[in-house]
């Protein structure tokens, strides 16, 4: 249940993808009444859904084209050199305003995009918590009242989040990493200015400060995939001062459990296929549970029931082989996060959701779309909680080795060791004001 003393802020996201609306979800328990959706709420100027509007839409389009040989990636080539990651080394001034930014200010200060939104939450000037950058700009440019805040979603950057005179803004940032951390200091933000947060997880998942929930289903999570005691003989003594974690028998009260995650423009469906086909055998047998996680898409989710079936695997639908869809976005982070504690394995592009190996989830990474994506690979490789994908036709093969030999194992217990796992709390404290003592506290790279 929400603390009605800490939901004293605007929580703004953008119906883009899930990556933001994911951070934002997560802080929902500091939202005033509701999250709200700078690009669709009620009463939206036509102007602002249209601006808003075309974006998204060119970004879905050719993020389900990346896929495709030659056009797919030359598409993306474009959109995405317009918001690419500068080179972090050699470490140089990156304050000044790329062109992405001047866009966003012209849209801001030569349209009124999003000025709307502001003068109507100026009304009540509560702390604004922002997940995309450009409600952010927006609050600055238009006087905003009240602290602006905003969270990054990835492990490094753009230039395109940073206001156009950084080392003047009043924004307020919060950082997922060090890395991102020392990126705004590149491009010009004021020390006092950034928070040092990580992601924010959700609440539901991690379970108070001390974190009892992510333990406990760590603990049944280890044993999953550490048939043969490979992992945790070695490591008794730490698994058992931190778990409680003596032996793995029995395992658990469920199934080895696997999570295909597709990412909000349903890029990476086809790869879905691929990997059922690869494991129809173990499927029918009963073997794992598989869910594919289709989202909000319901394209994405018939297509995958219509494979699914034509592949002979009708009978393990709704019994250890689940297609889960849901018709709006709330319902979605809220049914798909109860999915996350009985997952073993995430399968997924590497997106906002690299930070969930802090919740002691290995991950099994998808090819990138996109530069931010590029960085989550290797943000997730150096914290050692990801693996990048075999070839899908061979599932069956590979994934099992990783089992088999606990190194999937090691991977959960090095996302929870080494990557944050209390973001949503950090947060919640900068914001209210309220100093909460975490239970774990890792080094955040």
């Amino acid at each position: 249940m929400k603390n009605p003393k800490h939901a004293n802020a605007w929580v703004i996201s953008v119906n883009m993808g899930y990556g933001h609306a994911r951070a934002a979800y997560a802080l929902k328990d500091l939202a005033h009444e509701h999250i709200i959706d700078a690009n669709d709420y009620p009463g939206i100027p036509k102007r602002d859904k249209m601006l808003w509007g075309q974006s998204r839409k060119l970004y879905e389009a050719i993020s389900r084209l990346k896929p495709l040989p030659l056009i797919g990636d030359l598409a993306f080539e474009l959109l995405d050199r317009n918001q690419r990651i500068a080179p972090f080394y050699p470490k140089r001034d990156l304050s000044a305003p790329t062109a992405q930014v001047k866009q966003t200010f012209f849209m801001i200060t030569k349209l009124g995009l999003c000025k709307h939104l502001i003068e109507r939450l100026a009304q009540k000037p509560l702390p604004l918590v922002c997940t995309f950058f450009i409600p952010a700009f927006a609050a600055e440019f238009y006087d905003y009242p009240g602290d602006i805040y905003l969270t990054v979603c990835d492990a490094d950057m753009s230039r395109a989040w940073v206001s156009m005179d950084p080392k003047k803004s009043r924004i307020k940032y919060f950082a997922p990493n060090g890395r991102v951390a020392e990126r705004l200091r590149l491009y010009g933000v004021r020390e006092e200015n950034i928070f040092l947060t990580g992601f924010p997880l959700p609440k539901e998942i991690v379970g108070g400060p001390e974190g009892e929930m992510v333990k406990a289903d760590l603990k049944t999570r280890i044993c999953n995939l550490d048939p043969h005691g490979v992992f945790t003989k070695k490591y008794q003594r730490t698994l058992n001062a931190e778990l409680g974690i003596n032996h793995c028998n029995p395992q658990s009260d469920r199934p080895l459990t696997l999570t295909f995650s597709v990412g909000g423009a349903g890029a990476q469906r086809n790869l879905a296929i691929q990997m059922v086909q690869s494991l129809k055998h173990k499927l029918g047998r009963g073997m794992l549970h598989l869910h594919l996680a289709a989202g909000t898409k319901k394209s994405t989710a018939d297509y995958f029931t219509e494979k699914i079936r034509d592949m002979g695997l009708k009978k393990a639908l709704d019994r250890n082989l689940f297609v889960d869809y849901f018709s709006d976005r709330p319902t979605y982070f809220h049914e798909f996060t109860k999915l996350l504690r009985r997952t073993d394995i995430l399968w997924t592009k590497p997106s906002e959701m690299s930070f969930y190996t802090g919740a002691g989830i290995p991950i099994i990474m998808a090819p990138s779309i996109g530069s931010q994506e590029v960085f989550n690979r290797v943000w997730l490789k150096q914290v050692g909680g990801g693996i990048t994908q075999g070839d899908p036709r061979y599932t069956d093969e590979w994934l099992f080795d990783w089992v088999e030999s606990g190194g999937l194992a090691r991977m959960a217990w090095n996302g929870y060791i080494e990557a944050p796992t209390h973001g949503a709390y950090r947060i919640e404290s900068i914001v209210t004001g309220e100093e909460v003592a975490l239970a774990k506290v890792p080094m955040i790279v």
